[in-house]
């Protein structure tokens, strides 16, 4: 119990900063609404709270997340997937048309989170972008099985992983490309993509366009932009973004391995963790007392689907079932709501918590690792009836 007022304490004072701090820089990039600057070159682009509300996050408000300056502006007419590799039967090429009707369409609703998504949060503060809770999204992607591209080049027996690289680059000379790389196995999973659209309509280009990998359940570094080349290789890839950055210590966290990139110290990150988030509301808000009001949010996890949200106004000593949304598909993430009582003037102060259906469920306390990922613990907010 004690571990959950603390966390309600820290939360508290961290909501109580927030609304102390200036406000953020509201950016509008072309073909984006206005969204919340954390850097300039490299681009990355939070979404305000209020773009979260709603089941399908819209294309212009999705967050826009890079590590490397140069993003170029690709023609689709003239854009080429290459795959192939030491363990594919052979090199094949596709323009975007031959994709489209090459292969079987799909679509899968998935939330796409940035590793660091609530970095800023971290006490004490860890280097990185400091994400507020913006630094992801959920939408329908839709494009071709990943795994019906591989088996067009063939995957040779003793394959370990496919690596993936995108057409954005570095301006400095000497930093690293982006290059990632799957286990062979999540590779040909069904649901992994390549995505060429989203909510319906071409891939926005800061999103990605003109196709772009679509890892649901685990975090969005694998989720590589601007996708140009495909390699089935015989061994673990070493690039600097495997090797030495998304890496977490071994056995901190749970969630599917990647046993050929597995040290003794750390691990790659994979699996996106069971949260919640409230969108209703943020902390330091007031309510009307006699007014109705309801707090309502999301909850997601790495596919295992949301069992049941609960909420605590008792610093976690108990907590009762919140009323949930739709359910938008295992990937995905699904809405949660709970009127508030606001009959007496004064301070309400609320926990929220997921459980999977899986039986995992959010902790109260924070895993500590250098880089500052995996920020899930069970989020609460300070609010007072007026």
């Amino acid at each position: 119990m004690g571990g959950s007022l603390l966390v309600g304490d820290l939360a508290w004072r961290s909501g109580r900063a927030m609304a102390e701090a200036p406000e953020p820089e509201l950016i509008a990039l072309p073909q984006k609404k206005p969204l919340i600057k954390q850097t300039f070159r490299p681009p990355n682009y939070e979404t305000p709270l209020a773009d979260l509300r709603s089941e399908f996050t819209s294309n212009d408000a999705f967050f826009v997340r890079y590590h490397l300056a140069h993003i170029p502006q690709l023609d689709v007419r003239t854009w080429r997937l290459r795959a192939g590799g030491d363990s594919a039967n052979r090199t094949l090429e596709w323009s975007l048309d031959d994709l489209r009707r090459g292969f079987e369409r799909v679509s899968v609703a998935a939330i796409n989170q940035c590793s660091g998504n609530r970095r800023g949060l971290f006490t004490p503060r860890v280097p990185g972008v400091q994400w507020q809770y913006g630094a992801m999204g959920n939408a329908i992607w839709t494009g071709v099985r990943l795994r019906d591209v591989l088996q067009k080049v063939g995957v040779a027996p003793g394959a370990v992983e496919v690596v993936f690289d995108g057409a954005d680059a570095a301006v400095l000379r000497g930093t690293p490309d982006f290059v990632k790389s799957l286990p062979v196995e999540r590779a040909l999973d069904e649901n992994t993509l390549i995505a060429f659209e989203m909510n319906g309509q071409p891939l926005p280009h800061w999103n990605g366009a003109p196709a772009r990998l679509v890892v649901p359940g685990w975090t969005a570094t694998y989720w590589v932009k601007h996708l140009t080349e495909i390699r089935i290789v015989p061994k673990a890839y070493d690039g600097f973004w495997m090797q030495k950055a998304y890496r977490v210590p071994t056995n901190a966290f749970p969630g599917a391995r990647f046993q050929s990139q597995e040290r003794p110290d750390t691990t790659p990150i994979t699996d996106i963790l069971i949260n919640s988030m409230v969108t209703s509301h943020e902390s330091g808000a007031r309510l009307t007392r006699g007014r109705r009001a309801e707090l309502s949010g999301w909850a997601w996890d790495n596919g295992a689907g949301i069992a049941k949200v609960e909420i605590s106004q008792d610093g976690g000593r108990s907590w009762r079932a919140t009323t949930l949304g739709r359910d938008l598909g295992r990937f995905a993430w699904r809405g949660f709501n709970l009127p508030l009582d606001t009959t007496r003037a004064g301070p309400i102060t609320v926990s929220v918590r997921a459980t999977s259906r899986n039986g995992t469920q959010q902790m109260d306390k924070l895993t500590p690792n250098p880089s500052g990922y995996h920020h899930n613990i069970i989020q609460t907010l300070q609010l007072e009836v007026v």
